[in-house]
């Protein structure tokens, strides 16, 4: 309340979801202004005893009376198109209701509704995007992508994982995923193809779900896919959300045999302390550091630095987003292990992923 002020009201609207009600304003730069305090406010950070920090944000929408509506539902209903306009540009910050914005609502409430069908109607499959050996060139295993085809088209993951995380069908879609993905390791062990590891990409929602280990396993029994062979992908934003919580279920993991890496790593804040703690078994470099190697002074340094990092905790290295030779050759001077990318090839259909194995073994052809 010292925040918004005397004269504001505050109200939990349900679950997250908090409503302001600033009265008498005489600009709407002033509801920008509470705004920004409150986003301001909830970014200090608050000490749990056994959590260390906890780290909050908050996306703000604002609606104007009367502009943006005459009566409170209506106003309500456009201040919630603005906070997922908010959301969408990376939380943390406010933004006001615009017209348009009713038009992008509705479409983003159409791919909900097809999305909700999307399993069912068999339209999602994964694509395997191989992952090489630099020393040998042999494909190592794969990263399984989520793909959507539907009667009119492809839609991009970044136009739909978003909405699915904000709506809770991660949990479903990800089953599915994981699911499907142990099928196939199943499968292509029983045919003595040498698949390697499939890494499977797991959302936050996914991640601290209070079941995730025994899920993980019933899955591996019922397809009897080797847990060996499956790789647990989560980002290091994910990871220090509940550093406890993330240990623990990362030590679950490891017990089970199955590995885990650490996706777009550098990207985020993590501290080498925690880290080290955590039973991973590899670092992924992202793509935007890899980029712009060798030419980028900066981007190299980072690049070591990463490499280093990941060999001094005995860790293995891989490499994103390889898309020319002189990225290879710089990534295998400095060490790293392994790469993914087009240059190798772009992410396959399950059967001509198993197509390519039965051929050639899975060796890239170099040159």
């Amino acid at each position: 309340q010292s925040v918004i002020g005397s004269n504001a009201t505050l109200a939990r609207y349900g679950g997250d979801e908090f409503v302001v009600l600033l009265e008498d304003l005489e600009v709407p730069a002033e509801a920008a202004v509470v705004a920004n305090r409150m986003i301001a406010s909830l970014a200090t950070p608050v000490a749990l005893k056994g959590h260390g920090d906890i780290y909050l944000a908050a996306s703000i929408g604002i609606a104007l009376f009367p502009d943006d509506g005459a009566d409170a539902e209506l106003l309500i209903q456009r201040a919630d198109m603005a906070v997922a306009r908010a959301k969408g540009a990376g939380r943390g910050i406010c933004v006001f209701y615009k017209d348009g914005m009713t038009q992008h609502a509705n479409a983003r409430l159409d791919m909900e509704v097809r999305l909700r069908r999307a399993l069912s109607a068999g339209e999602l499959s994964l694509a395997y995007q191989p992952q090489v050996d630099l020393i040998t060139g042999r494909w190592v295993g794969a990263e399984a992508l989520l793909r959507w085809e539907t009667p009119s088209g492809s839609i991009a993951p970044l136009d739909f994982i978003p909405l699915a995380e904000e709506t809770g069908l991660i949990l479903p879609i990800g089953e599915w995923v994981l699911l499907e993905a142990c099928r196939k390791i199943a499968d292509w062990t029983r045919a003595g193809l040498p698949c390697g590891r499939i890494a499977v990409n797991l959302s936050a929602r996914q991640f601290y779900s209070a079941d995730l280990a025994a899920h993980i396993a019933s899955v591996l029994e019922a397809t009897g896919a080797d847990p060996g062979r499956l790789e647990i992908e989560i980002t290091e934003s994910v990871l220090m959300e509940e550093r406890a919580q993330a240990e623990l279920k990362l030590l679950q993991l490891r017990q089970m045999g199955v590995h885990v890496a650490l996706d777009d790593f550098g990207t985020g804040f993590s501290s080498l302390g925690y880290i080290k703690r955590f039973p991973i078994s590899r670092l992924k470099i992202d793509g935007t550091f890899v980029r712009d190697v060798p030419q980028s002074l900066t981007d190299c340094q980072i690049t070591i630095a990463i490499i280093g990092l990941a060999h001094a905790l005995g860790l293995e290295v891989l490499a994103e987003a390889v898309e020319r030779e002189d990225q290879v050759a710089f990534l295998r001077a400095k060490g790293c292990n392994f790469a993914q990318g087009y240059l190798f090839s772009r992410p396959l259909t399950a059967e001509r992923f198993e197509q390519e194995l039965r051929a050639h073994g899975g060796q890239w052809s170099q040159g």
